[in-house]
């Protein structure tokens, strides 16, 4: 081999190398700008604007014969007007009806729920009871405060008036009203009210969803897995199987959105929206997918395993799962994670079986209503608020820092795990 020849080799490698390095480069820039573009409209939802209350409670009207706080009362109580009185109480000069419309406008329309609530969780004593409470500020509000509504922008066309911001400035001035850690983000449910508006639900939801799919796809997926490769006789029968499976994982994830639109719904009128089914359809769907990270973990295994089992008088089925099995476990578990992180990040299957619709409460049950994170994020990012905006933003990040952890923890396992032969 002439010089000239090794000398056009190492240019070709080299060569090689510098693409495959810039190739991982731009992909780790590219993602970079995305959590970093995604990051710069998120993070100012760890925020909301409160401002404070105090109210006089007469804690007579809501016990009831025995002493005990009576639910019934505190809900008939209007709470609203409460919170307005309140309000007006700040600013003596509104008397206008249309002008006290739009100061009530700077809170939230949540405010006399979030009050109750608080309420109920404070300790009462007989008698009147003075509380000093800290309440959302409407959304507007909360981006003016937020410098996310320029006020350079004709009156006309903002969404926020200049008595509103006066008002608003004069809450600040008065240490009434501030930016504090918005924990209703981590607490609460969906709500038409950005700032009332939390992940709990989604998460939840998306954890119930999850938990189904696991135990429905983990245990057919590895039973297939060990049949097709040491039961299953070669034939076209079994040729048919295994096609269809490599073809099931890269269908449309729709398609098994349509598939339990009609059957588990239609025919088997499970209940709509509810965890059960959105896990269900998420395990056929990440079935293919494990079968496929299965069988290539069963293969691995060195054939003498199997052999040496049998050899010693093992049957075929105690070969399989005392023997191979176990070694093959952390390449199914990597699998099975990264079907799972899929899973996880789907939203059209659950579109159709309609868990997009509006659920409020936390779910408790795998038949109860309940919405997921991709979901819930689809519908923010749809909304016109921009806090809903934000707060989509910042569920991303949330959403795909779980889905990077779910990788990492994929890799870290099989590489603990895995025996090298």
């Amino acid at each position: 081999m002439t010089k000239t020849s090794i000398k056009s080799r190492r240019a070709r490698e080299t060569r090689l190398k510098a693409y495959g390095i810039g190739s991982i480069s731009f992909a780790l820039i590219m993602l970079a700008t995305l959590l970093i573009s995604i990051g710069l409209n998120g993070y100012s939802a760890l925020q909301q604007a409160y401002f404070k209350v105090e109210v006089s409670i007469d804690v007579e009207k809501f016990i009831d014969e025995s002493g005990a706080l009576d639910n019934k009362k505190m809900n008939l109580f209007n709470w609203d007007s409460l919170v307005q009185s309140a309000l007006i109480e700040m600013f003596p000069a509104v008397k206008d009806r249309d002008e006290k419309k739009e100061l009530f406008a700077i809170i939230s329309a949540n405010s006399g729920y979030d009050l109750k609530e608080t309420v109920k969780s404070n300790p009462l004593r007989n008698g009147s009871q003075n509380l000093a409470v800290w309440l959302h500020l409407s959304d507007d509000a909360d981006q003016y405060l937020k410098g996310r509504l320029s006020i350079e922008i004709p009156e006309e066309d903002r969404r926020i008036s200049d008595k509103q911001i006066a008002w608003v400035d004069s809450l600040v001035e008065r240490d009434i009203a501030k930016l504090k850690f918005n924990k209703t983000f981590f607490t609460s449910a969906d709500s038409r009210e950005p700032e009332s508006a939390g992940i709990l639900g989604s998460v939840i939801g998306s954890a119930l969803t999850l938990f189904v799919t696991i135990i429905f796809a983990l245990p057919l997926a590895v039973m297939a897995a060990i049949y097709l490769e040491y039961f299953a006789k070669p034939g076209r029968i079994t040729d048919f199987i295994e096609v269809n499976v490599n073809n099931l994982a890269a269908v449309p994830s729709i398609v098994f959105g349509l598939l339990g639109l009609s059957v588990f719904l239609s025919t088997f009128g499970l209940p709509r929206s509810a965890p059960l089914v959105g896990g269900l359809v998420l395990g056929l769907m990440t079935l293919p997918t494990i079968i496929i990270a299965s069988r290539a973990s069963i293969r691995s295994i060195p054939p003498s395993i199997r052999e040496a089992a049998l050899g010693l008088g093992a049957s075929k089925m105690q070969a399989a799962l005392h023997h191979v099995l176990p070694l093959a476990a952390p390449g199914i578990l990597t699998g099975t994670i990264i079907g799972m992180a899929q899973a996880l990040g789907e939203t059209a299957p659950l579109l159709m079986i309609g868990m997009v619709a509006f659920i409020i409460d936390i779910p408790t049950t795998f038949t109860s209503s309940a919405t997921a994170m991709p979901v819930q994020i689809y519908m923010w990012s749809d909304s016109a608020e921009r806090a809903f905006y934000e707060r989509s933003s910042l569920a991303i990040l949330f959403l795909v820092a779980f889905l990077i952890s779910m990788n990492l923890l994929a890799v870290v396992l099989r590489k603990k795990f895995e025996k090298k032969w």
